[in-house]
């Protein structure tokens, strides 16, 4: 049996960002002024932050058997992200191009071929993880995952960054369902985020809502409250999310409090909107930390 401090389920691409000066117009030209292209996806973003931590995490996903498969698991071996359950297969790795603006927006494109991994492809028992982090790409195994944490009392979290047949099998079932602003307002129909949080309060105790540079909102089953966004010059906001959920993750396992949970997630995410790409912003844990001693000064 492996032990493991975070097991990350779900989705793997490729990513190919470019800096733009602008968005550019139905059938026009235009250049890029950067280039980065690296390994991303949500679970994947996830597992090397909770490395780049200094915890153990795994990584349980698809990538395909070409050579952006491979340059991505080159990748994930250099973070010390554990790839025993990496499924490789014909179907091509995902693909992402992501176009980024000066003031750090982006726009994204996916594409991806694969199917999801079947339940029976693994059996639970191989692994002892602290904490599961799921993102909803992977249903099947993801509810295999869920009964076996359930078994053991293994804390649960719910990456919901839009509402897919995933993030809506697992929202009410999860422990902490960290969510986008975006997913809160179309899962519940309310533009308003505080009421939006008060709505899917009702399927779940812990919920976090994050909405960028405004911060984020949370409640739990005897409290509530919001916290402000650390503020940053944004570069690129790619994998922000993805950052935090690792970040949040990881806090579990130290047994952090709330408080600092959020504070510590938060600095993460802030931190890797300062650097191009998803993957390649990532901060170490002495990044974290600095930045947070700075903020206290």
């Amino acid at each position: 049996m492996k032990d493991i401090d975070v097991l990350c389920i779900g989705v793997t691409s490729y990513d190919l960002v470019f800096s733009i000066d602008h968005h550019p117009q139905a059938d026009e030209k235009s250049m890029a002024d950067a280039l980065t292209s690296c390994g991303g996806g949500p679970a994947a973003n996830a597992a090397v932050t909770v490395a780049h931590l200094g915890l153990k995490s795994a990584l349980c996903a698809y990538l395909g058997d070409d050579i952006l498969g491979n340059t991505h698991l080159d990748e994930l071996h250099s973070a010390q992200v554990n790839t025993d359950f990496i499924i490789r297969g014909k179907e091509p790795t995902p693909l992402s191009v992501v176009l980024v603006k000066p003031n750090g927006e982006r726009s994204l494109v996916n594409y991806r071929s694969s199917k999801p991994i079947k339940a029976d492809t693994f059996k639970t028992d191989f692994l002892n993880p602290k904490v599961i982090l799921f993102d909803g790409h992977e249903p099947e195994i993801s509810d295999l995952f869920l009964a076996y944490a359930r078994g053991k009392n293994i804390p649960t979290i719910l990456d919901a960054g839009s509402v897919n047949p995933g993030t809506r099998f697992l929202y009410d079932k999860v422990d902490y369902l960290v969510c986008s602003e975006v997913f809160a307002r179309e899962m519940t129909t309310l533009d308003k985020p505080q009421q939006a949080l008060q709505e899917l309060a009702r399927y779940n105790k812990n919920i976090v809502l994050t909405m960028g540079e405004k911060g984020l909102l949370w409640k739990t089953e005897h409290d509530s409250g919001q916290l402000d966004g650390f503020p940053v010059k944004a570069v690129d906001t790619t994998g922000a999310g993805d950052v935090f959920h690792g970040a949040f993750a990881s806090c579990l396992t130290w047994q952090k409090t709330w408080q600092e949970t959020l504070i510590f997630a938060s600095a993460a995410a802030a931190l890797s909107c300062t650097r191009l790409g998803a993957r390649t912003s990532i901060p170490l844990l002495s990044d974290v930390e600095s930045f947070l001693q700075q903020q206290k000064k």
